[in-house]
């Protein structure tokens, strides 16, 4: 089950780029928005019209003070990759374990016959650490309603 708006957003601590300091969440909780996107897999055509959109939308979303951030259980190298590949300017961060997906209630324990892959969520976490948005599918050919977190970013800047 996935955190309800207003309960506390799990925290985390993941790596972005190996030997880089891993982003932790909590660093994110003073005043700013944090928009967080669980994405199934890198490469796939969902997950890359998915991040490319997001890509596209980063000057909007920046401009109204959000931060973003995408999580899937691939590996550090693969993201990166990924986030060259696509040009994506926000970090895509490895929950290669899957503690994070578990902890906000997004591990897929059958995609396609593959245990272990997140499902596709967004969630905007408010200055305070509370989640202020939350979205969740199991059908991985739906995106997330972008213009309804740019909305909730929007009311969180004030």
């Amino acid at each position: 089950m996935i955190p309800p708006v207003g309960s506390p957003a799990p925290d985390f601590s993941l790596t972005w780029k190996v030997g880089q300091p891993p982003v932790d969440r909590t660093l994110h909780a003073d005043g700013g928005p944090l928009v967080v996107l669980f994405f199934p897999l890198a490469f796939s055509p969902v997950c890359t019209d998915e991040m490319c959109a997001v890509a596209g939308l980063w000057d909007r979303w920046s401009s109204l003070g959000a931060r973003v951030v995408g999580i899937s259980v691939d590996s550090p190298w693969v993201n990166v990759r990924f986030a060259e590949d696509n040009a994506i300017p926000f970090p895509l961060l490895s929950d290669f374990n899957k503690d994070v997906a578990r902890a906000y209630g997004v591990l897929n324990e059958d995609y396609f016959g593959m245990r272990g892959v997140s499902d596709r969520a967004a969630f905007v976490i408010d200055g305070e650490g509370r989640i202020a948005y939350a979205w969740h599918t199991e059908d991985d050919s739906i995106l997330p309603d972008f213009d309804a977190i740019a909305e909730v970013v929007r009311e969180l800047r004030g």
